[in-house]
């Protein structure tokens, strides 16, 4: 299976066949984001499906759909507000650099 870098850092050079590493740094920093909005979404799932689904069956009955709501929301606001203090802290530090 191919990752995709071939054909996008080929497609990254000029007409004399040098990359332009602005674009290759800008299409790592998204396949990046990509895979960390992949792992987030994953932990999520894993965590609050083993938590609120005590029985997989065919559907969901209501308090499984409140439980899995309420934990995704959770999970999120702690996502957002560790991910918050992580870059406050990283602009802290470069600023002191």
């Amino acid at each position: 299976m191919e990752s995709g870098f071939g054909s996008d850092f080929g497609s990254a050079g000029g007409a004399g066949g040098k990359l332009d590493a602005g674009l290759i740094m800008e299409q790592v920093k998204v396949q990046i984001a990509v895979a960390n909005a992949q792992e987030l979404l994953q932990r999520m799932t894993d965590k609050c499906f083993r938590k609120c689904i005590g029985k997989p069956g065919g559907s969901l009955d209501n308090s499984e759909q409140k439980c899995i709501a309420m934990c995704m929301d959770r999970y999120m606001d702690a996502w957002n507000t560790v991910s918050r203090a992580y870059n406050s802290r990283l602009q802290r530090e470069r600023a002191n650099m």
